[in-house]
This record gives structure tokens, C-alpha cells and sequence, in this order.
């Protein structure tokens, strides 16, 4: 499957923990903002993790990623993630994710970072590659 999906969108508040001591959210963050944003994107598809790995034995790892980061957030800005399927193989999944600061006001939100992410399914056991669940491909392709 190489349709992108609809995105998926999930709100988050930058804490203080998020940030350097200039305020600024530190750059590996974003790698855990998109971590969140797929965890949630899973879930609203009807699915945990934790009950995949213990019912079919099935893990998501990262496999690669790039992030272009292009504006700075900062603490107590409002982020919206976007989570979007590129393209679904038998055992893996490649993701564009974005973060976009959301205005206060009646402004524009604006795009602070962009992230190509490839997540491959694994055996929780072997940590070999193995086939994404049928019941999770299923719900990915009709997203898309």
C-alpha cells in the first residue's frame, strides 16, 4: 500500500521537562512528541501495544528517522502532531509526522518541525522481522 492515509492529530502542552534552559523544547523531543502521536494514532485505530506484544507477539520499533527542524517551540506552547501513513508494507510502516505550534489568538498555526519515521514489526522474542498483524494491517488500509 503506498496511498497516504488521512492524518491523525493529537494535542499536546510543552512542560517545562521538554525544554532546555533557554525555554526552547530540546530536539530529541520531537522524537518522543511523534512516538506519542503513533501510540495514540494506534490506539484510536482500536489497538495497544502492550496487548499486541502479548497476543500476537508482535513489537513496533523505529527502524529510521529524519527530522527537519524549522521554527523552535516553547515552553507552554500548544502542539498539534499529525500523524500520516506514507506507505504500509507486509512489515513495515513508513510515517510523516509534523508539529505545529497552535495560535493563542485567531493566528495561523505554524510548522515547527517535519519527521520521516519507519517503524518495522518485530518478534518480541527473536526481534526478527515478522509480519504486521492481519487484524492491524486490515485497519491501516482501510484508513487509507
Amino acid at each position: 500500500m503506498s496511498a497516504a492515509s488521512s492524518p491523525f492529530h493529537w494535542n499536546i502542552r510543552v512542560y517545562y521537562e521538554d525544554t532546555d534552559t533557554g525555554g526552547v523544547v530540546f530536539y530529541a523531543n520531537y522524537l518522543k512528541f511523534f512516538e506519542r502521536a503513533r501510540t495514540e494514532w494506534l490506539r484510536s485505530l482500536g489497538f495497544q501495544q502492550q496487548h499486541l506484544a502479548e497476543t500476537t507477539g508482535a513489537l513496533f520499533v523505529v527502524r529510521n528517522t529524519s527530522v527537519d527542524y524549522l521554527s523552535p517551540a516553547r515552553l507552554d506552547d500548544e502542539l498539534r502532531l499529525t500523524v500520516v501513513v506514507e506507505k504500509c508494507r507486509n512489515a513495515s510502516m513508513q510515517f510523516v509526522q509534523e508539529a505545529w505550534r497552535l495560535p493563542s489568538g485567531d493566528g495561523q498555526p505554524e510548522l515547527l518541525a517535519r519527521g520521516s519515521i519507519t517503524v518495522a514489526c518485530v518478534d518480541q522474542t527473536t526481534f526478527r522481522p515478522r509480519p504486521i498483524p492481519d487484524e492491524v494491517l486490515t485497519c491501516i488500509k482501510k484508513s487509507t
